[in-house]
């Protein structure tokens, strides 16, 4: 049993890092009462993560070719235990908040390193055991969260979402220091940091600015100033790659068309699928008066869902052209959130919305296990390893991206449903503050119809929020149908670049290779 070791610490990491993208979700009503937070620090504490998370994948992967993979890995745990304590002592939202994107830091260096740490750990079946068990691992991680963060905030309180990373981060290190060998990429050269620096900068300005629009109006000058940075974050970065000779992501695989299909279904896939729970569990909650486990259960049809339909997808959907499995699977997350949309009004209970997550949780697992695979695809073989990172990235920041548009979306159905009469209401009600505005009413018919309004306005941000996730998915379908095609996708070719002493077998190529 000891060569599972290396297994065992690698999946202990990345069980930690992907539960913690959902764990908060339940807690955030029990968060928003303690820390007296507002709407767009909620949001804030789940975005940060995911956005700390996509602009650091693909310069930790380089930064562990370069200095050692188990060496990052163990940076990675340290960094994720410590600001989940701090997270856990914090006494405010701008702590917490601070604190959340520590935490994605640390995560992103682990995710970074799990897949080249378990190839350098095992060879032929074992490598495909050791890959089998870590996909496993990680598909129950989403659909443990929601469940995990409601035992633990019902019965602990809401800091021990982060307080039990710390005896599961001592286990994975002292596993990692006994079991994994160092490993890196000798030819490895210098980290694109120009390239990290304007990656991260145009998917926060670009995120906060939707935040922001979302409360100050789309055609306010901060909203607006903030757009205007992110575009200009974003072009500096494509002429960063463009002209280095090192890029963290090579732009030339935009050249082709499967790959492209890819980064838009990964991107859409977790906008449309994982983003809108946040509001749900605001609205089971505060509204629907049920406890974080509760919750918590409510969410399971999606994430078990996904996790048996995918764990046996490999099997049976063998040898179905990805265009159907990728571009079905998007298909069905969008008819998910319209079913949802469909069927929830107001007054209904949790049980409308079952149907529609079911659906949902069979799309993203008939779409999840043909990503990778067509994503290796796409690429010359050398390249596996940025494509994977790239699409990794994809998926973050389609969650970090998502929960910041579902979220403007959902805060204006509030204030749709409410009418002119209970506009001041929005906020608390979008905040969790539901139970304490209808306690605070006065007893008999106007309480009745205060809660008419409340269970109106609910509805009304919730079906707007679905439609638009819906939109999202079938935005995303609609993609990969048109540009992925049947048959072995075609590697992306290089664009010319100047000849230096970098490039060649062990150039940027080589060392995707290497570390992959």
């Amino acid at each position: 049993m000891r060569k599972w070791l290396p297994l065992t610490a690698v999946c202990l990491g990345a069980f930690m890092l992907l539960v913690d993208v959902t764990i908060v979700t339940v807690a955030l009503p029990d968060m928003s009462a303690d820390m007296h937070t507002g709407f767009a620090g909620l949001q804030w504490v789940m975005d940060v993560y995911a956005l700390a998370l996509a602009a650091l994948l693909l310069g930790a992967g380089s930064l562990a070719d370069r200095i050692g993979r188990r060496r990052v890995y163990l940076i990675g745990l340290g960094l994720f235990a410590a600001a989940s304590l701090a997270c856990g002592l914090a006494t405010g939202p701008a702590e917490l908040i601070a604190f959340r994107a520590v935490q994605g830091i640390g995560g992103a260096a682990m995710f970074a390193t799990t897949m080249a740490l378990l190839s350098a750990s095992y060879q032929g079946r074992d490598r495909g055991v050791a890959f089998g068990v870590w996909g496993a691992v990680n598909g129950a991680a989403a659909a443990a969260g929601p469940i995990i963060g409601g035992l633990l905030t019902e019965n602990f309180g809401w800091r021990w979402i982060f307080f039990i990373n710390l005896p599961v981060s001592a286990l994975a290190v002292y596993v990692t220091l006994k079991a994994v060998a160092e490993s890196r990429n000798p030819h490895a050269e210098r980290l694109d940091l120009p390239g990290m620096a304007t990656f991260t900068a145009g998917a926060a300005a670009v995120t906060y600015a939707v935040i922001r629009g979302g409360e100050n109006g789309w055609g306010s000058p901060t909203t607006l100033g903030l757009l205007g940075l992110g575009a200009a974050a974003f072009a500096a970065f494509v002429l960063v790659e463009l002209r280095s000779t090192r890029p963290m992501l090579d732009l030339s695989l935009f050249r082709s068309r499967t790959f492209v299909a890819v980064m838009a279904a990964g991107l859409l896939l977790s906008g449309a699928a994982f983003s809108y729970l946040m509001y749900v569990s605001l609205w089971l909650q505060s509204a629907e008066g049920m406890s974080p486990v509760g919750a918590g259960l409510v969410l399971l049809p999606l994430s078990a869902a996904g996790f048996v339909v995918a764990a046996v997808a490999g099997r049976l959907l063998h040898g179905v052209p990805p265009r159907l499995t990728i571009g079905g699977g998007l298909l069905l997350i969008g008819l998910g959130a319209l079913l949802q949309a469909w069927m929830l009004d107001a007054g209904d209970g949790w049980t409308a919305l079952v149907p529609g997550l079911l659906v949902t949780g069979v799309g993203v697992g008939a779409a999840t296990p043909a990503l990778a695979a067509t994503a290796m695809g796409a690429v010359a073989p050398a390249r596996a390893g940025m494509a994977g990172g790239a699409l990794n990235t994809a998926r973050q920041l389609g969650t970090a991206l998502g929960i910041a548009v579902l979220g403007a979306v959902f805060h204006a159905g509030l204030r749709s449903g409410l009418g002119e009469g209970g506009r001041g209401l929005a906020e608390p009600l979008a905040s969790g503050g539901a139970g304490q505005v209808l306690a605070e009413a006065p007893a008999g018919a106007a309480r009745e119809a205060l809660t008419g309004l409340v269970e109106a306005a609910f509805a009304s941000g919730l079906r707007e929020t679905f439609l638009v996730s819906a939109a999202m998915g079938l935005a995303g379908a609609l993609a990969v149908f048109l540009l992925l095609r049947g048959g072995a996708p075609a590697a992306a070719a290089p664009l010319p670049r100047p000849r230096t002493k970098s490039t060649g077998a062990h150039g940027p190529a080589g060392a995707q290779a290497v570390r992959n």
